[in-house]
């Protein structure tokens, strides 16, 4: 069935994206809802358990994401492919991502004797310390299951089967919280493990949503239709255009989130009540951003398939489209945090008194009603910075936003440690430059360079607009 002029006008609209974003903005809420929930149960055990995850975990996925960054190409290699009409090329490039986890994983776990000496460095209570080296460690051991989840979940991302996506996210999800609940408080007669039992429960979740996806990728219909199982095979040609695009996202993570790692360490450095303070308020921060990456993902997939089809006006609609749904979650968000920032913070209150968290409590409160400056402005950069990535323009994209976070690092450390700012002045000044810088991603996005860039050849773009299967959200298999 051909596409009708009607249906092309339709190309990109908010309809389209939505059907694309939807099963991805539930997917990463479905993540947040595993940290978020993580850290609300060990809430439980004291401020000191919730502030160890955060910084163990955090730092887990930061030893990670130079190759998540670089394996998160993969959406927009495979959507460029599908768009240029070669089907074929999809299952190979994904094929390069999985051969990169995999190499990846025995590098991650040499980090483990850097990233304690960091923490004994770090200047966290003697208690932390010891809570956040345990949940890291675990983490650190299966951290290859993160990589290959997300080798797979780029393919369906990128021929627009978003529905598989969420449904592994949403079987880790609840198996995470099942075994959460019953490994910390050692349920249904299983031990008492708490903090340990937070991160095995996240490696069991992990787990279970990577053989969602595998046996989905491996179906009959994807077989068929992708040649999946005959495609686990190195590509030199395949691999370098994965490494080429890939490697400067893969640059962009690690350092955003050394910088941004750094940020949390300067915070909790500060003081027991200010590391809770801040732990309360980045939860809540969590559930402004995360949820946007299953925008950004859903975006970077249409603006690639778009692109290789040749079509950058389409990609304009899809951005423009992206805006309007990131502003609308984005304003809900903004609400919330101005209105009420007490109640959001009581969510973390511990079950028995705690002086710390009572201290911490107001300091919390008002760094969430000064994050709600921003969550407009946050949106915008997401979108925009997908739609970059899914043009190719990864290079640009890299250097502005590590340019970013690495400003915001040195005004952290400087204001808290070496001028003794109180923490809310630090917060508002990291929030000020961050709105102030982010406004460059759109105006490289209207300069149009992106354009220009070409990732793969177009073979049968003529094909590609003829896609009730394939532009649109085809049915999942």
């Amino acid at each position: 069935m051909s596409t009708t002029i009607d249906d092309r006008a339709q190309t990109g609209s908010m309809r389209e994206v939505l059907a694309i974003a939807a099963p991805m903005v539930i997917s990463t809420g479905c993540d947040t809802v595993m940290i978020f929930t993580d850290r609300l149960l060990l809430a439980q055990l004291g401020p000191e358990h919730m502030n160890a995850a955060m910084a163990g975990g955090l730092t887990s996925f930061v030893t990670g994401t130079f190759f998540i960054g670089i394996i998160g190409f993969a959406t927009a290699l495979v959507a460029q492919h599908l768009g240029a009409g070669r089907r074929e090329r999809c299952a190979i490039a994904t094929a390069q991502a999985a051969i990169i986890a995999l190499a990846a994983w025995p590098l991650l776990l040499c980090l483990r004797p850097a990233v304690h000496a960091l923490f004994a460095s770090s200047g966290v209570s003697p208690t932390q310390l010891a809570l956040q080296t345990e949940f890291f460690d675990i983490l650190n051991a299966f951290a290859g299951l993160m990589l290959l989840r997300g080798a797979f979940a780029g393919f369906f991302s990128g021929i627009g089967r978003t529905r598989v996506v969420m449904v592994s996210t949403i079987t880790a999800m609840a198996v995470n919280i099942v075994a959460n609940w019953l490994l910390i408080f050692g349920h249904a007669g299983l031990p008492a493990m708490g903090i340990r039992g937070s991160a095995w429960g996240s490696v069991i979740g992990s787990a279970c949503g990577l053989v969602v996806l595998l046996a989905a990728y491996y179906a009959p219909a994807m077989r068929a239709a992708y040649g999946t199982a005959r495609a686990w095979r190195f590509d030199r040609s395949e691999m370098a255009t994965l490494l080429r695009f890939g490697f400067p996202g893969g640059i962009e993570m690690l350092l955003n989130l050394v910088a941004f790692n750094g940020i949390i360490m300067a915070f909790h450095a500060r003081g027991p009540e200010t590391a809770t303070a801040t732990t309360l308020m980045f939860n809540w921060d969590l559930v402004s951003f995360v949820p946007l990456i299953g925008l950004q993902i859903a975006v970077m997939s249409l603006v690639g398939r778009a692109m290789g089809a040749r079509q950058p006006e389409v990609a304009e609609r899809v951005v423009r489209s992206g805006l309007r749904l990131g502003w609308i979650y984005s304003g809900t968000v903004l609400i919330a945090f101005v209105g009420i920032p007490d109640l959001l913070v009581g969510v973390f209150r511990p079950g028995h008194p705690d002086p710390l968290f009572d201290a911490a409590a107001p300091l919390a409160a008002t760094m969430i009603r000064i994050a709600a400056a921003y969550v407009l402005v946050e949106a915008v950069v997401t979108v925009v910075s997908g739609a970059l990535r899914g043009a190719g323009d990864t290079v640009f994209t890299m250097w502005l936003s590590v340019g970013i976070h690495w400003l915001l690092l040195p005004v952290a450390v400087g204001g808290l440690h070496l001028l003794h700012l109180p923490p809310v002045v630090v917060w508002s000044t990291q929030v000020a430059a961050f709105m102030l810088c982010s406004g460059l991603f759109w105006l490289r996005w209207r300069s149009g360079k992106w354009r220009t860039i070409a990732v793969v050849a177009p073979v049968a773009a003529a094909a590609a607009l003829d896609h009730d299967q394939d532009f649109h959200e085809p049915p999942d298999a």
